[in-house]
């Protein structure tokens, strides 16, 4: 029974979910006070580093990469967040036999992701943004939003689809229990 809808559904979610450990969740882009040098920041996941900030800012590029591991910020409740509604996600998948645990395994990983959402938007994404206005001096600071941002939110959409689905089965077996009587 691998093959019902909600198995798409949920592969779909762990595969957005997936996705924000590949793209970047937002790009910042600032103007330093001193220099009127650009400055731009992503926030990942993953930190992933632009080694050469330093020599940008000495040679007097006009846009510096300030890179996420300088800044001390830590993604890791995030990463450990996401890593567990794919997780729950794939789980879930194997948990056909038992709709009823299975329902109750969607609902923890929708809310789960719920946790997620909010964490990402109302404290990575602002503290990130405070660090880099706070370290590199920089005023007007603008973000940009990308896949890792919005992937999440659509993986919600997909464990909805899933419990949606997994309720109809057990509907079915249970119409069908009834007549059998």
């Amino acid at each position: 029974m691998i093959q019902r809808i909600q198995s798409f559904w949920l592969v779909l979610a762990a595969c957005c979910v997936a996705l924000m450990f590949m793209f970047p969740v937002a790009e910042y882009h600032a103007v330093v006070a001193s220099g009127g040098q650009q400055v731009q920041a992503r926030l990942d996941l993953v930190a992933k580093d632009s080694p050469e900030m330093m020599n940008q800012m000495l040679q007097q590029s006009p846009v510096v990469e300030y890179g996420q591991r300088m800044s001390g910020f830590r993604t890791w409740p995030l990463s450990v967040l996401a890593s567990l509604v794919i997780v729950l996600a794939v789980v879930s998948i194997f948990l056909y036999g038992n709709r009823v645990r299975q329902m109750r395994v969607v609902a923890v990983g929708f809310l789960l992701n719920v946790v997620l959402v909010f964490l990402l938007f109302f404290w990575a994404v602002d503290a990130y943004g405070k660090i880099v206005l706070r370290q590199m001096s920089a005023s007007d600071l603008q973000v940009t939003w990308f896949v890792g941002a919005y992937a999440p939110i659509v993986s919600l959409v997909f464990l909805v689809l899933a419990h949606r689905g997994i309720k109809k089965d057990e509907a079915k077996v249970r119409a069908a229990d009834r007549l059998r009587r």
